[in-house]
Formats: C-alpha cells, structure tokens, sequence
C-alpha cells in the first residue's frame, strides 16, 4: 500500500466523522423543527448557498463548473450523471419517513448494508470513473464484517418489536442510492478536475430536488413549514460541513474506489458518534461498549478483508 493511498484512507475516516456531527446538526434541527424535510432543505439550501458565494469569487470553481459543461457537450461525461445530487436528496427524504418507523439502530444497519452491495457493484463496473475493480471473496468478506460491526455498534439500541420488513428494505435501497450517487460524484470530479465543483452541483440537484418533495408535501397535506427556530448555533453548520464532505469525498472515491471509501467512512462515522455520545449527547443516549467494540471491528474488518491491497485494486481490462 502506497503512502498516498494510506494518507487518503485515514482523510476519508477523518472526512466521514463530519457526517456524523452534520447527523447530529441536522437531527436537532429536525427535532427542532418538527419537519424533517424541511431540516434537509435548509441544510441543503444553505449549502448551496454558502458555495455559490465562494464560487462568484472563485475562478477555480467555475473553471470547473466549465469543465463539466464542456465534458457533457463533447459526450465525454453522460449528462444523466450530473443528477447525482438527486440521490442525496433521495436519500434524506427516505431517511426523514423510514427511521421514525424502524429506530435509529436498525436503519443504520440497513442503511451500511445497502451501501455495501452498492460499491462492490459499482467497482466492479467502474461507475467512479477509476477503473474496474474485482468482486473478490476478500472484498466481499470485508463488506458483510463491516455490516456485522454495524450491527454490534448498534446493539444495545435495537428495537425489533414490529418491524417492518418493507421499511428496512427501503433503508437498504435509500444506503445503495448514497453508494451510487459516491460513484457518480467521483466520474464527475474526473472531468472537473475541481472537488469544490462537484459539491456545488450536488447541492443544486439536491436543494431542487427537496424543494419539490417539499412542495409535494404541502400540497397533499402530509406537513406544513414553520418559522425556523432560535437554537444552538451549531444545529445550522449541517449545510457547510456537507459542502466540504461532498468535495472531498468526490476526489477520494476516484482513487480508493467506493467500497474501500465506504468502510474506512463507516469506522469514521462510528468515531464521530463515540465523540458526540462524549461530548453532546442525545437526550437519554449513554456510552455503550457496544459501539466502541463495533469501532474496532469496522477497521479490523478493512484491514483483514485487505480490501485495499494492490491485487485487489487492479483495474480489469475487460
């Protein structure tokens, strides 16, 4: 393993703990709010927001925003790719109807479990744009462990009294659209040759896409938008930290591939939930064992399934 890719193994877990403060951000917005649509679209929206100001003074942003534009004219970069935003935004709408339906714990575990599936197939096409990578039974050992130290991390919070079985299915099928949408932000930075670009157009698919769901929403009745509320400052950061997790995540996937960004993600996600159960802690949400164990388990999964070994990261010729 090269220091290069061992550097952005360790960024990618560093970059996937700011997933869970933004969870953590968004969740008491949610709360807050009382409308978890709304919650994504005013972290999305002020996402979207803060980068479009960095981009009006930032040529190299719109360098990049050019490069993608002349990619889709040329035919080199599918244009349907550039929705990718919409899986995010996809996401957070099935998130924001499944967890109050089967907890917290068990969407976790659905969740990682789809996300899993999803980035063994899309290396093995090569979607990220970085080459076609083997289904070996390493890989695929290193998958179904990192699920299983999910599932342990999560213990001691399951529920499983009346779950649905089409609500955990829907958790798996909103934690591969997140797995795609990883691929496709890493074809894009390809050709943008700018992370920063790549989140920008992610947070333009996304904001659009919510205020529609959004719009959908009030006109059926099923919510209603209230006034946002006065709060802890840091409930409103879930917009910037997922502009910077965007970018970096889109250049990182095209060089570690989307399974082996995935597990190293996961540990990192579990050490920000570590940190927050420390230091902010949900309201009746205590320090279990359980996650520290399943800590371990996720990196011991990466490091024994050797999911970033150099024959595993070959590129297939056919």
């Amino acid at each position: 393993m090269s220091k290069k890719t061992q550097r952005l193994d360790v960024l990618a877990a560093l970059t996937a703990v700011m997933i869970s403060f933004q969870a953590r951000a968004n969740g008491e917005l949610s709360h807050r709010l009382g409308n978890g649509i709304e919650a994504a679209l005013v972290s999305f929206g002020s996402g979207l927001a803060i980068i479009a100001i960095v981009a009006i003074f930032s040529s190299s942003i719109k360098e990049g925003v050019r490069n993608i534009r002349t990619s889709v004219v040329r035919k080199e970069l599918p244009a349907w790719t550039l929705f990718a935003g919409m899986l995010g935004g996809s996401f957070v709408a099935v998130q924001t109807h499944i967890v109050p339906l089967i907890g917290v714990a068990i969407y976790s575990v659905a969740s990682i479990a789809g996300q899993t599936a999803a980035s063994l197939v899309v290396d093995r096409i090569g979607l990220t744009g970085g080459g076609k990578k083997h289904i070996t039974p390493r890989r695929i050992a290193a998958a179904a462990f990192t699920v299983f130290a999910v599932f342990v991390s999560v213990f001691d919070r399951l529920d499983a009294h009346d779950v649905s079985i089409v609500a955990v299915l829907l958790g798996c099928l909103a934690g591969a659209l997140v797995g795609v949408q990883r691929s496709l932000n890493g074809k894009i930075n390809e050709h943008s040759h700018q992370s920063y670009a790549t989140s920008f157009l992610n947070f333009t698919m996304g904001t659009t896409f919510l205020v529609i769901f959004l719009a959908a929403t009030l006109i059926f009745g099923s919510s209603k938008v209230v006034p946002l509320p006065a709060g802890p400052w840091w409930m409103y950061t879930g917009g910037v930290l997922g502009v910077i997790y965007i970018a970096m995540a889109s250049m990182i996937v095209q060089h570690l591939g989307v399974l082996t960004f995935t597990l190293f993600s996961v540990g990192g996600q579990l050490v920000g939930s570590l940190l927050i159960d420390i230091f902010s802690p949900t309201d009746g949400v205590q320090i279990s064992i359980y996650l520290v164990v399943g800590i371990a388990m996720t990196y011991l999964g990466v490091i024994v399934g050797g999911v970033n070994n150099s024959q595993s990261r070959k590129r297939l010729t056919q």
